[in-house]
């Protein structure tokens, strides 16, 4: 149709390029289209027509200005495509000029089309050099967007970009992460498949396998892929593929049906309802364009007389093989007898009143129309006025193409600046319907102008694969539940791996964590390893039984010692205690009740004063009580050599002397105590590497020097006691006590060298219980061994206690 300004068409009604032979001796014919009419793109060729009429018949989009058309059928072949973008650059069309020189005046300014992306792309090239805008309503590779490749390109479905993420986000939303790929053999196919593996790798998906292939392939290519789909373990199948493709695919698995596989489908097939015959993709879920009502449109479609019909080969071919009869006369064949009516038909041509790439075409028309408006027409006075005798030239057509921004239909149309529109898709799913058919229902919404996470809306359950509305698991290993981390497999994808549990001392506590983290420092983890948990506090405690036990001794022990002493002032003058120095035998009690008590300072939690106070106290009385051991000792010695004629020593060992030796003896201890305490303290210290899974509290020695004087100078007093007391163990003397010294001390001395290999080798509350158990053993020792027999004579055999049998004995 003519008109002020043309506007092309370029659309794959026909399937294939009939193939001719060339003899090169006669001109070639113009190439013919040959296969069975896509009735969807003949359906789109005609919306076009029917939004140029109604822009023609508007008072508001370009008045008083009318836009003619030139649509031609590029056999979705490359060649007869590129083939049609000269003749629209050129103009030269029957309709306008009938010799065969070129002219542009029937150029068109725009063109629609071309309906897949390897014939848009090469007419791209081809009109792209003259600025002639090409604005597409099906090609959707993301190769289209460039703009230094394809500078007048533009589209008015999303780019296979938008749809490759929005596919790894809907694999991502359901939780699938081992899945297969396939995707046809072209430039739709192959860029839109590596634009999904890319977007999937960013979200942690793996694949599988991918598998490529073409319509036009050999059977035996086909059935491969089918076969890699049978023995495939992935249960979900992502399909970038065109609906011409995938219908060969379909037909070799209808052969010999894989196990249940959950579809998941580019907008080139899944929304096509030529495929819903295929009930074994039940469940099929994927993006589809959306949907809108046209209104007229299928009127506009219906209404196709016989004359109309006949006034059209393409429509012809269509009408006969719709009806299986022939226009005109055909003696052989039924003919066509004008009854025919499409209206009661169920076919793709009318057979919906919503549609989705239809659509795509009649808001490229429109988006061609409002640029040429804003080119030609300006509004003055309320009044819109259009100068349709300007020569418009397609430079300004895509000047302003670039600026449109308009509603149509309840529908925003307008271009960023790589010429795509805002991505939007309704999600479609396949559904069985009451009466056992696949139903194309549109189950939700992608919108990719949202915010991160929230580009979905799904607003109706989905049927999958199994008929239930439960969502199939797809993975090659089950998730690692907290407390366990991921471990790859050798030489398999990283979704493809085994669960170890997480080593002592670390925890996980997300699912699927690729590491284990190790607790802070107080902290151990739980039996699961799912959460860390603050270590229990051990100390020698008063209220465990060790600790009560030792605290009941402790104090048993010092009150024996008190007792002890209270037996001795009672009996104070009797012959026994006043021959065995009643006041060191005193001091050595009351020494001993400290020893006793101080043993208690070592039970409880450790504080700073206690730390203090245990191991000072602990050599302090100790040495104390060895300087008394030790002045008894020297007296009995010197008792001894005083009996022998002309010896005088004893007047240098009296009570004063003994006074004098004890605190000479004690005060160099508290001497060293001090200087430990002023130096280096022991204090308080969690100890965290005896036992991991506790929290050891103890005292730390502080300087380790001065804990090794204090005990080294109570074994050196204890050993010059020992020697002394073992010279002394067999005088003749009735009062000699010496070998009842000589035994404690063998005790004490024995239990102070087993004493430090055990403390040493202790772990944690056992130290200090080992510690407490060495003072009240030395102590018991000393106590019973010479305090025992001489209350045992002073309360059990008090006839004994006389000076007259102490000195007859022998």
């Amino acid at each position: 149709m003519n008109g002020d300004y043309i506007i092309g068409g370029v659309f794959s009604i026909h399937t294939y390029i009939e193939e001719v032979n060339h003899e090169y001796t006669k001109r070639p014919e113009p190439s013919k289209c040959k296969g069975r009419i896509y009735s969807r793109q003949l359906r789109h060729s005609h919306a076009m027509v029917f939004a140029i009429e109604e822009i023609n018949n508007s008072t508001e989009l370009l008045p008083g200005v009318t836009l003619g058309y030139q649509i031609h059928d590029s056999c979705a072949t490359v060649p007869l495509a590129v083939q049609m973008a000269f003749q629209l650059l050129n103009g030269r069309d029957p309709v306008f000029h009938t010799s065969d020189n070129c002219s542009q005046s029937g150029a068109v300014v725009a063109i629609v089309g071309e309906s897949n992306s390897t014939p848009s792309m090469s007419m791209s090239r081809v009109i792209g050099s003259y600025n002639v805008p090409l604005v597409s309503h099906f090609a959707t590779c993301a190769c289209l967007s460039d703009k230094q490749q394809h500078p007048t390109f533009f589209r008015t479905i999303p780019s296979d970009q938008f749809q490759a993420d929005a596919l790894a986000k809907l694999v991502k939303h359901f939780g699938w992460t081992w899945i297969g790929a396939i995707h046809s053999d072209s430039d739709y196919g192959n860029n839109g498949m590596a634009s999904f593996l890319k977007a999937a790798k960013k979200v942690g998906i793996c694949v599988e396998y991918t598998e490529s292939f073409y319509r036009t392939n050999p059977q035996s290519r086909i059935k491969r892929v089918a076969d890699v789909i049978r023995r495939s373990t992935a249960k979900v199948i992502i399909a970038f593929v065109a609906s011409g493709d995938i219908k060969i695919l379909f037909l070799e698995l209808s052969r010999e049906p894989s196990p249940p596989r959950q579809w998941i489908g580019s907008e080139g097939w899944v929304a096509d309802q030529d495929m819903l015959q295929f009930n074994f993709c039940a469940g099929a879920i994927g993006f589809g364009i959306q949907r809108s009502v046209i209104p007229g449109l299928r009127e506009f479609l219906l209404d196709l007389s016989p004359s109309k019909v006949a006034a059209s080969p393409v429509l012809t071919e269509f009408w006969e093989d719709l009806f299986n009869c022939k226009l005109g006369k055909a003696p052989k064949e039924r003919a066509c007898n004008g009854s025919e009516d499409m209206g009661a038909l169920q076919i793709r041509y009318t057979g919906t009143s919503q549609f989705r790439g239809t659509t795509m075409v009649y808001k490229a028309v429109y988006a061609i129309a409002h640029a040429i408006h804003n080119s030609i027409c300006q509004k003055t006075n309320f009044t819109i006025q259009c100068n349709q005798s300007l020569k418009l030239k397609p430079k300004q057509v895509l000047t302003q193409l670039k600026k449109v921004s308009f509603t149509q239909n309840g529908h925003d149309v307008s271009f960023d600046v790589n010429g795509d529109p805002v991505a939007r898709y309704e999600l479609v799913n396949w559904q069985k319907g009451e009466s056992g058919t696949i139903e194309l229902v549109a189950v939700g919404l992608y919108d990719a102008s949202l915010p991160e996470g929230q580009e979905f809306h799904i607003h109706r359950n989905i049927t999958w694969m199994d008929g239930s509305t439960n969502v199939p698991v797809s993975v090659c290993s089950n998730s690692c539940p907290p407390g366990t981390r991921k471990m790859l497999q050798k030489g398999k994808p990283t979704c493809c791996f085994d669960c170890i549990q997480c080593p002592e001392g670390e925890i996980s506590n997300v699912t699927d964590s690729p590491d284990c983290l190790p607790c802070p420092e107080e902290f151990w983890p739980n039996a699961q390893r799912d959460t860390c948990l603050l270590k229990p506090v051990e100390y020698l405690s008063f209220h465990e039984v060790l600790g009560i036990i030792l605290a009941a001794f402790s104090v048993g022990g010092a009150c024996l010692a008190i007792g002890t002493a209270a037996v001795f002032f009672h009996h104070r003058n009797s012959p026994i205690v006043r021959a065995n120095n009643s006041e060191l035998s005193f001091l050595l009690l009351f020494s001993l009740t400290l020893c006793f008590l101080c043993s208690l300072t070592f039970i409880g939690a450790p504080s700073q004063w206690s730390c203090m106070l245990r191991h000072t106290a602990f050599g302090i009385t100790f040495v104390l009580c060895i300087s008394c051991v030790l002045g008894k000792t020297i007296v009995v010695l010197m008792a001894f050599r005083a009996t022998l004629p002309g010896s005088n020593v004893m007047k240098w060992f009296g009570p004063p002397q003994q006074r004098i030796t004890v605190v000479s003896f004690t005060s160099i201890q508290v001497l060293i105590c001090t200087l430990w305490l002023v130096l280096s303290p022991p204090f308080p210290k969690k100890n965290l590497t005896i036992n991991r899974k506790k929290i050891i509290l103890e005292c730390a020695l502080g300087s380790a020097i001065g804990f090794w004087a204090v005990l080294g100078y109570i074994g050196l007093l204890s050993v010059f006691c020992l020697v002394l007391a073992v010279l002394a163990r067999k005088l003749p003397d009735n009062f000699n006590e010496a070998k009842f010294i000589t035994f404690s001390m063998l005790i004490f001395c024995a239990v102070w060298i087993t004493f430090i290999p055990a403390y040493v080798s202790s772990p944690g509350k056992f130290t200090v219980a080992v510690e407490i158990f060495a003072i009240l053993a030395s102590s018991f020792g000393l106590i019973l061994c010479i305090f025992a027999p001489k209350c045992f004579i002073i309360v059990l055999r008090p006839e004994r206690n006389t000076r007259k049998y102490l000195m007859n004995k022998n």
